[in-house]
């Protein structure tokens, strides 16, 4: 990678962004297996696991209902060979989501404020409220709590990296038996990252913090492991999978340029690109609304030439053709961006634009200061003026994350912050916000399809920014009290 800006990351020091996308100046052994993706025109013909096997191939994952299917290879030749299948639509080498770590993530470093204080926690508190002004503003104070809090027959599917299922603000509200994982090698959805249990305390945290739907539940379908990455066709699985478990809400903070600068093809036709589209589309036709992040990487997205020279600028590499964010640019999914805590005439530095954002979500910065220098020049060294508190507070594993915590570590103070808690900022963030929305709407009226919670969450958004719909929040920030004192009317 030519280079990392430390402003375009979305997280504090204890998580990672999301970034679709191959990582740069990474190549594979001649002899290492590579991964394919393969839509079939239609349904799956009944010798396409023999076929598939002629060709050099072996099937690793089938998502049935779609007419997908994961192949590994060593075989030179298994691309040329595989595509004399005039039963395939499209096939192509399959690229993955990294959890990109943020810059900020030093052995000793601590999240503070330009005064030089330390942002912790009094584990002793009774609750972090006062802390959490994106709820305040999202519930009107706490008043939308009174109106309705959620159901626990109301599931949100968070698909990520997991739950802390023995949180004391989520361990009455996440379903640990009816989540999954799809990381091959693991056998539960725990989180060991800390990014999934984030979002899902943003959702439905019911303890020192509260999540916009406190009674809501959330379930897990990780796709992501403490470390690495995650093919797509595991995240194109777990979403099928969420639809089919009924889930009235999935989740998905996960976005990025890389991927479709990679892999969209000449017509916008690639195999994972399609297995995208009709995993989205499965799920909306089950009746599931999905909520996405815009991205983090301060663009417009409807600005061919923009991303072009952005990714040329940055890593050096040279984008031709059409090329899309994903899953932000899929029809029927909501789209979000990032508002901040101290102004309502702009978003969150980082935060992408454009004509598919629907509305955004608090997903918080690093204060009016560290904005202002950044918009005069995005490539200077503004770290030591950020101020943590104008991030987001919300739930963090209770144990030690990475390649070797799990359920049974030990809690534990960290670098001055309470491990169960933790300042993060980005459209990660914000996405949640409005899943939880989603969820209390779908609370409140079961009946909905996706179109009208969609339209539900536009009519009730605080109109910030320009008058109307406009390219930075959409139809506003979304609003939990707005749509309750309404629909109580």
């Amino acid at each position: 990678m030519k280079k990392k800006l430390a402003v375009l990351s979305i997280c504090s020091a204890l998580s990672f962004s999301l970034l679709i996308g191959v990582q740069p100046n990474q190549t594979k052994a001649a002899t290492e297996k590579e991964h394919y993706v393969i839509a079939y025109k239609g349904k799956l013909p009944g010798n396409f696991s023999e076929t598939i096997s002629k060709a050099g191939g072996n099937v690793e994952r089938v998502i049935h209902e779609i007419g997908i299917v994961e192949v590994a290879s060593s075989d030179s030749t298994f691309l040329s060979n595989i595509k004399q299948d005039t039963n395939i639509q499209t096939v192509g080498r399959e690229l993955e989501a990294y959890l990109e770590t943020d810059p900020d993530n030093k052995v000793n470093f601590t999240p503070g404020n330009p005064d030089g204080g330390k942002v912790t926690l009094d584990s002793n508190a009774d609750s972090y409220w006062d802390k959490q002004w994106d709820m305040q503003r999202l519930t009107h104070d706490g008043d939308s709590y009174e109106l309705n809090e959620g159901n626990p027959d109301t599931v949100v599917a968070v698909i990520d990296t997991g739950i802390d299922f023995s949180h004391p603000d989520l361990k009455d509200n996440a379903d640990l038996a009816g989540s999954k994982t799809f990381v091959p090698g693991t056998t539960d959805a725990w989180d060991k990252n800390g990014h999934g249990t984030h979002v899902a305390g943003s959702i439905a945290a019911n303890g020192k913090v509260k999540g916009v739907g406190p009674e809501l539940t959330v379930r897990a379908y990780r796709v992501f492991g403490a470390t690495g990455g995650a093919q797509q066709s595991w995240i194109t699985d777990a979403i099928v999978a969420a639809a089919n478990d009924g889930v009235e809400v999935i989740n998905m903070s996960i976005g990025g340029w890389r991927w479709m600068a990679h892999n969209l093809g000449e017509k916008g036709d690639s195999a994972s690109m399609v297995a995208y589209h009709r995993a989205i589309q499965y799920a909306i036709q089950k009746g599931v609304t999905v909520v996405v992040s815009s991205g983090n990487d301060s663009k417009d997205l409807n600005n061919l030439h923009d991303m072009q020279a952005y990714w040329k600028d940055t890593y050096g590499l040279d984008i031709k053709g059409p090329s899309r964010v994903v899953p932000a640019q899929i029809p029927g999914v909501i789209t979000v961006s990032s508002s901040n805590e101290w102004s309502t005439d702009n978003i969150a530095f980082y935060s992408n634009y454009g004509n598919a954002i629907d509305v955004a979500g608090p997903g918080g910065d690093n204060g009016p200061l560290y904005d202002s220098l950044f918009r005069a020049d995005p490539k200077g060294d503004y770290l030591n003026k950020r101020d943590f508190t104008y991030r987001t507070l919300s739930t963090y594993p209770s144990y030690p994350v990475g390649a070797n915590g799990g359920s049974n570590a030990t809690t534990k103070f960290t670098d001055g912050q309470w491990h169960g808690y933790s300042y993060l900022h980005g459209t990660s963030m914000a996405a949640p916000k409005v899943a939880g929305v989603a969820g209390v709407i779908k609370a409140a009226h079961p009946e909905y399809s996706p179109a009208q919670v969609a339209a539900a969450i536009r009519q009730s958004a605080l109109d910030l920014g320009k008058v109307g719909v406009d390219p930075l929040y959409g139809a506003g920030e979304a609003n939990i009290y707005n749509y309750l004192l309404n629909d109580n009317k």
